[in-house]
């Protein structure tokens, strides 16, 4: 390196596999021969995946940071000549997926390091690489614990003449597994034609998603084992175990650029019929003493302006289910609010103040009033008042004046 004699990252006790959530610490180790000028030395960690559509092909076509840290161990200044160290320690988020390589994509992690020298100088970097490794726990898996199933019927032909069907059936005895554990699969076959089947193959096969604009798939076979056919006009039922080899994880999210997935494909030779049956494949058996998640789950509770809705069920050892237990079933129902009425049409007269209803106890109501009122006294008495002219039996002739009103 000229001036460098050693540019060197160690990480601590050699460690080399580490687990999300993990802090990931190590040295950073210069030896100069003679005294460089620098701007500053850094130390960064990363995760990233990148995809192509071309074989082994580091041209990405397209890349997903997961994280990036730096921090700086020497400001700007003169690194002397001699022995240098610098420790680092990143600390590595919870959510990193698995390490991975392929032939279409990587998920990479590494620390790199940076020496940062005037302009046209030389600059120094070196990478110390270092693999993830995420936990994918079955048991959070819900429904992993009962058994994968399908079926299908196949016209049966020979020479370009239908000869009858094939009914195939097959399932798995759960969906969950980790390496070194046994798939213990069952097939039923009934061949209703005259003409004997081919072998019949249960193949576990690992089937791997480079998202690019258009997506690159990669698929090939992990184990496989094989039985007899069967005859015309027969029924039989076949059963076989495969040992899961070791074996990426199942991706369990869906916005990753590279995507894992594993099933088992049972199919006949001839003709050509095959079933699929989808697992997973994981780094935490099932504990089958845990019950399943999917039962485990209180189920959502009946509208509770639905007097008529039947009572909801839960497990008694679901927590989730205490609250709805507890509950009331049912709840009176909201009477619905009553429209405003319309405003009356404003009158041509003055209008005066109305009385409220206990001032006129001989009558059952205001607002049920529609006859006249009887004359006060103080009409008949020549009150100062003026007398009401509203209900006059003449009202072709004009009232008196004001003045002489008050004179009668």
């Amino acid at each position: 390196m000229g001036k460098i004699r050693e540019f060197e990252i160690t990480l601590k006790n050699n460690k080399t596999v580490y687990s999300p959530g993990e802090s990931i610490s190590g040295t950073l180790k210069i030896s100069t021969a003679q005294p460089i000028e620098c701007k500053a030395i850094k130390v960064n960690c990363q995760g990233f995946c990148g995809v192509t559509s071309k074989s082994n092909d580091t041209d990405w076509t397209e890349e997903e940071q997961y994280f990036s840290s730096s921090v700086s161990v020497a400001d700007k200044g003169i690194l002397k000549d001699g022995e240098h160290s610098f420790p680092f320690k990143f600390l590595l988020p919870a959510a990193a997926p698995t390490s991975f390589k392929g032939p279409y994509g990587v998920i990479t992690y590494r620390v790199r390091a940076f020496i940062d020298t005037p302009r046209f100088a030389k600059d120094y970097k070196i990478e110390k690489p270092f693999t993830m490794k995420n936990t994918v726990n079955l048991n959070e898996i819900p429904g992993i614990q009962e058994p994968s199933s399908s079926s299908v019927t196949k016209n049966f032909s020979y020479m370009l003449v239908k000869n009858g069907t094939v009914v195939l059936k097959a399932k798995s005895d759960m969906r969950g597994y980790i390496t070194g554990q046994i798939i213990k699969v069952f097939a039923e076959i009934e061949n209703k034609s005259e003409k004997s089947t081919g072998h019949v193959v249960a193949s576990l096969m690992q089937k791997v998603t480079y998202n690019t604009k258009k997506p690159t798939y990669d698929l090939r076979t992990v184990a496989e084992v094989e039985g007899p056919g069967v005859k015309g006009g027969q029924k039989t039922e076949w059963k076989e175990q495969i040992i899961v080899p070791s074996l990426h994880l199942s991706t369990l999210t869906d916005g990753n650029l590279i995507q894992i997935c594993h099933y088992i494909q049972v199919y006949l030779k001839y003709p050509d019929v095959s079933v699929t049956l989808p697992l997973y494949i994981g780094s935490i058996a099932l504990d089958p003493t845990r019950p399943s998640r999917s039962r485990s789950v209180a189920p959502m509770p009946a509208p509770r302006n639905n007097p008529t809705a039947p009572p909801t069920s839960a497990n008694a050892h679901s927590p989730a289910a205490a609250p709805v237990e507890s509950a009331p079933t049912t709840l009176p129902l909201r009477k619905t609010p009553k429209t405003a009425p319309k405003p009356r049409p404003r009158s041509s007269y003055a209008s005066l103040n109305v009385l409220p209803p206990d001032m006129y106890p001989e009558l059952p109501g205001v607002a049920n009033y529609s006859v006249e009122m009887p004359k006060s006294p103080q009409y008949e008495s020549g009150s100062q008042l003026p007398p009401n002219y509203r209900s006059s039996p003449y009202p072709h002739e004009a009232p008196p004046s004001y003045e002489d009103s008050c004179n009668i």
